[in-house]
């Protein structure tokens, strides 16, 4: 029998002893690997708060609630002859803000109505020789045809004085379209004309607004708009006023995202995200004015 060498019994040792090493170099690898993943620190905070703050911050500008602030324009082409407000005067519903050059139209106001009376008179006479008409030619004094011309002309009074009168409402409602009012009762924030300007139909004149009626509209991050919900409280800030904070709550909460309109003081914060236009009541009054760029803290303690 044939003895096997050195070299070869060596061999046929070491390739166990290398597979083992391979092993245990692998499963040393994968245990550093888990104790590496382990160690990994947990992701930053969003933008809208900060790690382990229930709160969500967000800004936003003081707005008027719908209806609360109007800008009126003329629903006529002309000259401003009076403008009788102010910017900051107080006005109420009804009153007499601004007239237009209206002489014209009350001119042909007046014609209008002396056609209508006209036609009056006109129509009064024809019933006259209607009732006539229709008494001798039953008696057989005339014929009936003679009627039957009175009848018609009665109706071509009738009709002219109808038109009169549609003439007579379309120029009165012109007129008054002459007399700009206010709307609402409110504050005039700004006067956009002055007397003696030609102004075009459609043109702004004034705006005012009632800052009795206002809330906050905060630009809410998309990727907090699954924590809004109607009734969290709301603290809102703003710059000028150091120290001081007003309490408010959130009373509406839009069905959809859009773009976002406040470029963010912060330049953390990203400038190209989607916000949701979230509508905070305020609970006290304030001394912030329209359009005044606001900082909100929604929810937490």
């Amino acid at each position: 029998m044939r003895t096997p060498s050195s070299p070869s019994l060596a061999k046929k040792l070491l390739l166990p002893l290398l597979g083992a090493a391979l092993v245990a170099m692998l499963v040393a690898q994968l245990r550093g690997f888990e104790t590496a993943r382990a160690s990994v620190p947990a992701a930053p905070a969003q933008p809208g708060g900060e790690a382990g703050d229930s709160r969500i911050t967000a800004e936003g500008r003081l707005v008027a609630y719908p209806g609360a602030e109007v800008t009126i324009g003329s629903d006529l082409a002309g000259t401003v002859v009076r403008l009788l407000v102010e910017e900051k005067m107080e006005v109420k519903q009804g009153q007499l803000l601004a007239e237009l050059r209206s002489d014209d139209v009350a001119a042909e106001l007046a014609e209008a109505r002396a056609r209508v009376a006209e036609t009056e008179a006109d129509l009064r006479l024809y019933e006259t020789e209607v009732a006539r008409a229709e008494r001798l030619a039953a008696d057989g004094v005339i014929a009936q045809q003679r009627a039957d011309v009175a009848r018609r002309d009665r109706d071509a009074a009738l009709a002219r004085r109808e038109t009169a009168v549609a003439a007579v409402a379309r120029l009165t409602a012109v007129l008054a379209k002459s007399r700009i009012l206010a709307p609402i009762s409110g504050l005039v924030t700004s006067r956009l004309v002055d007397a003696g300007e030609t102004v075009e139909a459609g043109e702004e004149l004034l705006t005012i607004a009632d800052l009795r009626r206002t809330r906050v509209e905060a630009e809410v991050d998309e990727y907090d708009a699954g924590r809004m919900a109607l009734g969290l409280s709301v603290e809102v800030s703003a710059e000028g006023f150091p120290g001081q904070t007003w309490r408010g709550v959130i009373e509406e909460i839009p069905d959809g995202v859009t773009s976002r309109r406040i470029k963010p003081q912060d330049p953390g914060r990203p400038q190209d995200t989607r916000v949701l236009l979230v509508k905070v009541a305020l609970a006290e009054p304030t001394p912030l004015r329209l359009g005044q760029r606001v900082e909100v803290e929604i929810g937490g303690e």
